[in-house]
């Protein structure tokens, strides 16, 4: 076997792309590849695409020839300008991962981007204020039948682990359900 197979680095770099974005993304995408391929110890590059909920993602399989040639590669002044350039066409910017292996097995991203924290927040207020003023209220009566039961630190468990296991269970699965249109990423979020 040759040095250069044995050395073999792999880059993999992932990008989701704005949704109205795609074309400008693609002609892009075709400029760096070419620029890359002139890089000493560039050889060659996969490109996959895929696409959920509105989101394109590409990702590209680059393969060097020693981590030294790579790192030139990715601390290059070419790939720092087209990488600036692209950077409004992405939605989560420019993400990297390097094997250091001749052979790279991968699988493309295809869960679909989180909702935004503030959506997350606000479906999780909406299940556990009801909760957290009904669980107390029924857990009651047992804490005046059981005196040690209702002390601070027992009922405070009590009530915690009920309202947990309800969150978890039965109620936030069924919030997530009716608020997933909500929920999902759109169009209009993908603007800058």
């Amino acid at each position: 076997m040759s040095e250069t197979q044995s050395e073999t680095v792999t880059l993999v770099v992932r990008h989701q792309v704005r949704a109205n974005h795609v074309p400008r993304y693609e002609s892009w995408l075709r400029r760096i590849i070419a620029t890359a391929s002139q890089c000493p110890g560039h050889l060659g590059v996969d490109v996959v695409r895929s696409h959920q909920a509105r989101v394109a993602q590409f990702t590209c399989v680059l393969r060097f020839t020693s981590l030294e040639r790579l790192q030139n590669w990715i601390d290059s002044e070419q790939r720092r300008q087209l990488i600036a350039e692209v950077e409004p066409l992405l939605r989560t910017g420019d993400q990297l991962e390097i094997a250091e292996n001749k052979e790279f097995w991968f699988v493309p991203e295809t869960a679909q981007a989180p909702p935004p924290r503030w959506k997350q927040s606000c479906v999780t207020f909406l299940v556990i204020l009801p909760l957290s003023l009904l669980v107390p209220l029924l857990w009651q009566p047992l804490f005046q039948r059981i005196p040690w039961l209702g002390g601070y630190l027992p009922s405070n468990v009590v009530i915690t682990l009920s309202i947990v296991v309800l969150v978890v269970y039965l109620f936030m699965p069924i919030a997530t359900r009716l608020f997933a249109a909500w929920l999902s990423p759109t169009v209009d979020e993908d603007r800058p």
